[in-house]
């Protein structure tokens, strides 16, 4: 075997320091850009708009259903609205998610089950995201380099073992 046997994009196992965050779908390719990471990207993109598209579809059949038993004009606009205002909410907290950390851990928990409602939200913004960089790499990579920098003050600032420097005699 050779040396270097990791999976492309993970760090060494010997690298000093902290240690990038991975990415679903990306593994930590994100770092230097290596890996198939534009390709990734790519399939990324075209994944989550074909995802998109296909609920799309699911849910005109879905909607057809509805007026094949025929509910009424009510209750169909209802379903649309639903899944509108659910999709467009599941877009901006999942594009929030790409930039910051959530504040409430316990209020995303929360949001769970709109966001699954309007997964076509989510999909979206997956798509958008992906055409400029890996979802929540921005994020990501700011917290890593902060992470590195402190790992680096905080090395270069060790003189050495305290314990074998010499101490001066006390008279």
């Amino acid at each position: 075997m050779s040396e270097n046997s990791a999976a492309p994009g993970t760090p060494p196992a010997a690298a000093p320091g902290p240690r990038p965050e991975p990415i679903r779908f990306f593994g930590t390719t994100w770092v230097d850009h290596d890996g198939g990471y534009g390709l990734r990207r790519v399939g990324v993109a075209v994944g989550s708009l074909a995802a998109a598209v296909a609920a799309c579809f699911v849910l005109r059949f879905a909607y057809e259903g509805l007026e094949i038993a025929d509910v009424g004009g009510f209750v169909g606009v209802l379903v649309i609205a639903m899944f509108s205002i659910c999709s467009a909410i599941a877009f901006r907290k999942t594009w929030e998610g790409f930039g910051a950390r959530p504040e409430d851990p316990s209020r995303e928990d929360a949001l769970r089950g709109l966001k699954s409602i309007g997964f076509i939200g989510s999909l979206l913004a997956y798509f958008v995201r992906s055409l400029t960089e890996a979802p929540g790499e921005k994020l990501r990579r700011a917290e890593y380099e902060t992470a590195r920098a402190q790992y680096e003050k905080r090395r270069s600032t060790r003189t050495g073992n305290p314990a074998a420097r010499k101490r001066p005699k006390r008279r």
